[in-house]
């Protein structure tokens, strides 16, 4: 886990003795710079004591990991594309907690080569949610479906696979399903 405990005790002032004296119970500055720098491992209980000496919270103690936030170039609409009036960025996703994917190897339906299928994976209590959405079903033998879900009758669940001439299947008690979320449009 990377800290701001350095900074943050920097930024009020205090040196690694005030710290460790403000500290329920009191430790030694030693300790305190071992957690600073890491060479000791901060546990939860560490974190919590130090914040509390700090009187910050416990969050403003950890360092998330950096994402790059993209730029906005352009807008894109009705009358074309337009710089924005002032700077604009868009965070990159990250999946969501028990996501999976699915990478295309050859263009079907409207997916190309290359490109990524993020989805979010759905317990049967919630397979309602998506209809008309393209899912990701588990079969026999680590086989799998991938299609349009375009109806439900109790346990059984009609799907339309991509492409042109494809017959409905219908699959029965899944334990699971991937709702697609996200395209990753790849360049192949």
């Amino acid at each position: 886990m990377i800290t701001a405990i350095r900074e943050v005790r920097r930024a009020k002032g205090l040196t690694l003795a005030d710290v460790a004296e403000r500290c329920d119970p009191p430790t030694t500055a030693q300790t305190i710079g071992r957690l600073e720098t890491g060479t000791r491992t901060v546990s939860v209980g560490w974190l919590n004591r130090i914040a509390a000496a700090l009187d910050v919270d416990a969050g403003d103690l950890v360092k998330m990991p950096r994402r790059a936030d993209l730029p906005v170039a352009a807008i894109l609409g009705t009358d074309g594309a337009n710089a924005p009036r002032h700077p604009i960025v868009v965070t990159p996703p990250l999946p969501t907690e028990g996501a999976i994917s699915i990478l295309v190897d050859s263009s079907v339906g409207e997916y190309r080569a290359g490109d990524e299928i993020w989805c979010d994976r759905y317990g049967p209590d919630r397979f309602a949610l998506a209809l008309n959405r393209d899912v990701l079903l588990p079969r026999p033998a680590g086989r799998f479906i991938f299609g349009r879900l375009i109806g439900r009758e109790g346990n059984r669940l009609q799907v339309l696979p991509l492409g042109s001439g494809a017959k409905q299947q219908i699959i029965e008690d899944p334990a699971w399903m991937g709702v697609a979320t996200k395209l990753v449009r790849g360049l192949g």
